[in-house]
Formats: structure tokens, C-alpha cells, sequence
């Protein structure tokens, strides 16, 4: 398996609570019943980002440059429950081959996942900066797979309390990225596991074969309550 005491740089002590947003996203009781699509518009100043994950919500880009932000609460959302990731036999004997470190090169995973040469790549310029200036406030934070020297693979998100909704995540070796996350599922398996969310936004036929299940709109707000009030990892924290 991993490391279980990964390497850490994480942001020293508690996140800075950046200035509330100018903006509201409403009710998530009321949002369309239908549609994932919730929200155009806003900005993404540290504090409307966390006041939408604090709603359930998160941000992409529409795909059209000079157009407004998109913001999402899936009818059905990809969810990882601790307790539940699939760990075949290669993925358990390729923890073996690499360490896992927090926020040593949150920039550089970030970078990786925004390659646009990557298929169906969605992540640009304007979220690149919004999530950096979430992780020098102590609120986005990486998890990195590494060979010696070497960034093999990654994930990166956003961590309020007991909830880590997790962005993307990217690999340059087999399996590095599946490995990051059985490293996050590790550090985030304490002793209040039972209250903590792993958000995942939706569920993939990959996400799926790691255990990813969906769970309605009202269920995910109602675990992101409990989530919310729980405290953030040690190894986040210290």
C-alpha cells in the first residue's frame, strides 16, 4: 500500500476564510429536478467557490471562451464511498512502486490535468488560477503519486471541513492516478471516516469500476451537511 504517513507540504494550520462572495446561488431545494445545470454566471473569487461547494455546486467552463461560468449540482452524484473503493490485485501491487505526497506540486498537477492535449480536457486558464488561489488559502490541496523524483500521477480538490470534492486527476505511469487515490481514501479513513463525503462530481464506467456509486441530489445535501461540520484531515492540517 502507499505510504500511510505521506510527505506534506500542505499550507501550515487552519485555511484563511477569504471575504464572502457578492454573489447567491439560492436554495439547492429549488434547482430544476432535471437538469445538472443549475447556475450560469458569477465569479470564481475564493469565496463564491467555497460558498458553492458549501451548496453542493462546482464550476466548469461552458467551452466557449468569453462566456460565463457553468455551475453544476448533479441530479445524480458520483460519490466514493470510503469503505467502498475496489482495489484489484495490479492496483494493490502498484502501490508498492510509488509514494504518496500532499501539496508538494499542487501547481504541477494542476498543469497536468489542464493538458490540453488531453481528450475532453476542460480545465483553463481562469479555473487554473482560481484553484491556486484556493490552495495558498489552505482549501484545494493535491495528492500526488511519485517515483524518486519523478511526478507519476495525481488528483487535485477542494477540502471544507469532512468534504473533499475532488476536480481531476491525470497520470504519466499506469496506474499512478488510481494509486493517488488510494492514498487519498487513506488519509481521509480516520477516526471520522463516517462523516466524511469523497465527492467525485459523476460517475464514470472508470470511476465505477473503483466503487464510485451515484446517489440522488437530496442525499448528497443531506451527507454534505453532515460532512461539512467535520474536521479537515490531520495531514491537511498540520
Amino acid at each position: 500500500m502507499p505510504n500511510e504517513s505521506p510527505r506534506s507540504s500542505a499550507p501550515q494550520g487552519p485555511p484563511v476564510e477569504p471575504p464572502p462572495s457578492v454573489w447567491t446561488f439560492g436554495d439547492p431545494r429549488d434547482f430544476d429536478p432535471f437538469d445538472d445545470l443549475v447556475a450560469i454566471g458569477a465569479d470564481l473569487a475564493p469565496g463564491t467557490l467555497l460558498a458553492a461547494y458549501r451548496r453542493g455546486l462546482f464550476p466548469m467552463p461552458s467551452g466557449t471562451p468569453g462566456d460565463p461560468t457553468y455551475w453544476f449540482c448533479p441530479v445524480n452524484r458520483g460519490v466514493l464511498p470510503l469503505d467502498g473503493l475496489v482495489v484489484s490485485r495490479s492496483l494493490r501491487r502498484a502501490t508498492r512502486d510509488f509514494e504518496i505526497r500532499v501539496d508538494t506540486a499542487f501547481e504541477e498537477v494542476v498543469d497536468a490535468c489542464a493538458d490540453p492535449g488531453r481528450e475532453a480536457g476542460w480545465i483553463d486558464e481562469d479555473i487554473k488560477g482560481a484553484y491556486l488561489r484556493l490552495h495558498e488559502l489552505g482549501w484545494a490541496h493535491s495528492v500526488e503519486a511519485w517515483q524518486g523524483d519523478r511526478l507519476a500521477g495525481g488528483l487535485y480538490g477542494v477540502a471544507i471541513g469532512g468534504l473533499f470534492a475532488g476536480e481531476s486527476m491525470f497520470h504519466r505511469v499506469r496506474d499512478a492516478s488510481k494509486v493517488a487515490l488510494v492514498g487519498l481514501v487513506g488519509l481521509l479513513r480516520d477516526e471520522y471516516a463516517d462523516d466524511r463525503l469523497l465527492d467525485v462530481q459523476w460517475r464514470t464506467p472508470h470511476l465505477a469500476s473503483l466503487g464510485v456509486v451515484e446517489i440522488t441530489r437530496a442525499a448528497y445535501l443531506r451527507r454534505l451537511s453532515m460532512a461539512l461540520t467535520a474536521p479537515w484531515p490531520a495531514v491537511l492540517r498540520v
